[in-house]
């Protein structure tokens, strides 16, 4: 069997290599020539784990072109961006996909949607963008079959998590499914076009929803003076009850896009947009905070820990990190960024001793498990504030090297810390004088001392 996968990024080219190592013949296809040259010369564009082993697997029977060929299966894995103005989906990408697919289009041949798409872009877009081959659907299958992976664990997901397979007919589902029983050990559950397109959208925007929930609580801790933390692991003891972590933002390209794919054509959708407005507000909030702690100090300068939009993987596709650096630089402050999984970043990246050294604030905006295993003696920073947006440091090691750590969501204390305990500068204070951490608001903002976090760090 030859298939040819049009799209070869984060989910298209483990797809190509997955089919290739369970042996079809797939043709990779990108417009960019760069990427196809270094793909054939063996190079791999990202890393993932596991992809380099399944590269040298499936590479005799993997190509990648920069034009699709005549193929039985062909796979449509390209992006579908949010236009940023409009909140609405920019479908360029799919629809030229469809148009290059169709001069070699045949009877009996499977199209494959992968892309995320709105409910009903299949029969309106696509499909009709097919039948300029001149070969109707029904002559030729159709099935859309939305990906479920996330970046670090893709192959493994790939594999493993369950599938849906929505047809434009009982053919299209049935060839479709004998398809991905190749390389899927998950159960396949098969539908319609449309509900596998409804489908995807409903569990992004689910989890949407549920972030925005935990970041409402944990600002609402803040004014109540209580440890969101804690109250969250409480609270998550009920049977029926998982409350998720609060965070700086939700990034990537299925949480912070799809659930606008979901509501571009709706009038009913004020829970959905509030979750977006309340996540994408986020950056927002914790630049208040840094804010609140920056407060009189002169020129300060802010280290971004973090840039990736989740831990432990070098994807910063709509990470919070953008909107807050352009937020921060905006109001005047410099800005430094560190990231080691991260390559390429419009900022420039730089180790964690350089980013620190005469820094005044670090917040940390990802949760890479190596930010666990920082020693803060070894950074020279000026003014000596951490904030923690994703709960993840020894709080009590940074207090002891006389940091004054702020976590986001914990609002139990206000900590008045001495000047010279967070090392600012003396022409800032009167001399022997004690500077509050929190702002002029404190439960909102509040710096807060480790007590009472046991367990929970």
């Amino acid at each position: 069997m030859k298939i040819c996968v049009m799209g070869l990024g984060y989910i298209g080219l483990p797809t190509a290599l997955l089919f290739a190592a369970h042996g079809a013949n797939v043709v990779g296809v990108d417009v960019k020539q760069s990427l196809v040259d270094y793909l054939n010369h063996g190079n791999l564009p990202f890393k993932e784990p596991g992809l380099e082993d399944l590269y040298r697997e499936a590479r005799g029977r993997f190509c990648a072109r920069t034009e699709p060929e005549a193929a039985d299966v062909f796979l449509i894995a390209v992006p579908t961006p949010l236009d940023p103005a409009t909140k609405v989906s920019n479908l360029s990408y799919v629809k030229k996909a469809a148009d290059m697919i169709a001069p070699h289009l045949a009877r009996g041949n499977l199209v494959i949607l992968e892309s995320t798409v709105p409910p009903g872009t299949s029969e309106r877009v696509i499909i009709p963008r097919l039948e300029k081959s001149g070969v109707a659907v029904g002559d030729f299958l159709y099935a859309h079959c939305p990906e479920r992976a996330i970046p670090g664990q893709t192959l493994q997901e790939m594999a493993g998590n369950c599938r849906i397979i929505g047809g434009y007919d009982r053919d299209s589902t049935d060839q479709a499914t004998s398809i991905y029983r190749t390389f899927v050990r998950g159960q396949i559950y098969q539908t319609d076009t449309r509900t596998a397109e409804f489908v995807k959208l409903m569990e992004n925007t689910c989890r949407d929803v549920n972030i925005a929930l935990a970041n409402e609580f944990a600002q609402l801790a803040e004014e109540c003076g209580i440890n969101v933390w804690e109250a969250i692991t409480l609270a998550n003891k009920h049977p029926r009850v998982t409350v998720l972590n609060p965070g700086p933002g939700v990034g990537g390209h299925c949480i912070a896009i799809d659930p606008w794919f979901l509501t571009e054509n709706s009038t009913r959708c004020r829970m959905v947009s509030t979750a977006r407005e309340i996540n994408d507000s986020m950056p927002n909030y914790v630049l208040h905070v840094t804010r609140s702690l920056l407060s009189g100090i002169r020129n300060p300068t802010i280290s971004i820990f973090g840039v990736a939009y989740k831990g432990n993987i070098s994807d910063t596709r709509e990470s919070p990190a953008f909107k807050f650096i352009q937020l921060a630089e905006n109001e005047g402050y410099s800005i430094r960024c560190h990231d080691p999984h991260v390559v390429e970043f419009p900022h420039p990246l730089m180790d964690a001793v350089n980013a620190a050294a005469g820094s005044d604030c670090i917040v940390f905006l990802t949760d890479h498990d190596c930010f666990r295993m920082i020693e803060p003696a070894t950074l020279r920073m000026r003014t000596k504030f951490v904030i923690d947006a994703r709960n993840i440091l020894d709080h009590e090691k940074w207090t002891d090297q006389g940091f004054a750590v702020r976590i986001l969501g914990d609002g139990s204390s206000v900590q008045l810390v001495p000047l010279d305990e967070i090392a600012a500068p003396a022409s800032l204070y009167p001399a022997g004088s004690a500077r509050s951490i929190a702002s002029p608001s404190p439960p909102s903002v509040s710096l807060l001392s480790p007590n009472g976090r046991e367990g929970l760090l």
